[in-house]
């Protein structure tokens, strides 16, 4: 995987900003609201929606909502719930859900990419798919995801969390046009 990383080292405690290179492309990712602590509860309990992570062009967005001291922005809840907008993902009906049920945050417009796919491929395997698969099969590029990033603490992975919304919006864009 051809990913790296150049961190611009703000001065402020709030926000980082990093340029990440993707296979080639500069995508600007502002990573909001850092924090040391732990948002890990165990295996047994259902954790709160950490981090929401949102990618348009060559900027991304990573916010981590567990670390809001005066609540989610109201901009970010209408952001969310405008239906003029696209929000994909893989398995995204149930990420949107847990966004309601955790935070109270509408997804307005979700559209799993797992059918999109399916259509425009033109085979029904691509409904079981995942990230991984879209990303070789659409952009035929290898994305990994390392269980020691999936299994650790998601506040944290927050280069994982650009890697994974950059595929999702770079596989939309190639199946549109497919």
């Amino acid at each position: 995987m051809e990913i790296s990383i150049e961190d611009h080292k703000l001065p402020y405690e709030t926000h980082s900003l990093y340029d990440v290179k993707f296979f080639g492309d500069k995508i600007r990712t502002l990573l909001a609201l850092t924090s040391s602590g732990d948002p890990t509860l165990g295996r047994r309990f259902d954790n709160p929606v950490a981090t929401l992570q949102l990618t348009a062009g060559n900027d991304c967005l990573i916010f981590q909502l567990l670390y809001c001291p005066t609540g989610i922005p109201q901009s970010l809840c209408a952001f969310l719930s405008n239906t003029t907008y696209t929000f994909v993902g893989v398995g995204i009906e149930n990420d949107a859900k847990k966004l309601m049920d955790d935070h109270g945050l509408r997804v307005g417009n979700a559209v799993d990419l797992r059918g999109l796919a399916a259509e425009k491929l033109g085979d029904l395997k691509w409904k079981n798919s995942g990230i991984k698969g879209l990303a070789r099969e659409v952009l035929g590029k290898g994305v990994e995801k390392p269980k020691r990033i999936t299994l650790s603490r998601w506040d944290n992975a927050w280069l994982y969390c650009c890697s994974s919304s950059i595929c999702l919006s770079r596989c939309l864009f190639v199946l549109e046009d497919w």
